[in-house]
């Protein structure tokens, strides 16, 4: 059976998938974000968190990550409103001196949270980013990608 874009109607045209006949099973998403911060930034790390003028800043990232995976479908015009079950976002700097942010998302539904695993992860990012900009705008988001899906059609996991 050939593949087609699940978000096209016959004619072509953008529409929600239908999942009304989908039986509700468990889902769970895991993504990725990296965040490369320059040592200016780094230098300002202290047990495992850096403080600014606007707060810690990975605290406020974790939330903000949280409530934008609440918020994918407001963001993302295909994305049916889902009720999460649970949403964790986790930052951790790896040995390469990276920020590892990861979201995992979970719902008992008719379809997958991969879309607010990766929203969540993304949003850390992006907040990361603006509160660390007044020490160096040289911050690069390497990355953001689903590392994990569970439930639903098929399961998947980066190899």
């Amino acid at each position: 059976m050939e593949k087609t874009f699940s978000h096209l109607d016959k004619k072509g045209d953008p529409t929600m998938v239908d999942v009304s006949e989908k039986k509700v099973t468990a889902r769970t998403a895991t993504a990725l974000s990296k965040v490369i911060l320059d040592e200016a930034i780094i230098s300002r790390l202290e047990n495992d968190e850096i403080h600014t003028k606007k707060g810690p800043v990975f605290q406020t990232a974790v939330l903000a990550g949280i409530m934008a995976a609440k918020k994918t479908s407001d963001l993302i015009p295909l994305c049916h409103p889902l009720g999460l079950d649970k949403c964790s976002v986790n930052i951790e700097i790896n040995d390469h001196k990276e920020v590892e942010i990861t979201c995992t998302a979970k719902i008992a539904g008719k379809t997958g949270v991969e879309m607010e695993a990766l929203t969540g992860a993304s949003v850390a990012a992006l907040t990361i980013y603006d509160m660390c900009k007044g020490f160096s705008h040289n911050i690069i988001i390497s990355e953001t990608r689903l590392l994990e899906k569970k439930g639903g059609k098929s399961d998947f996991k980066t190899p």
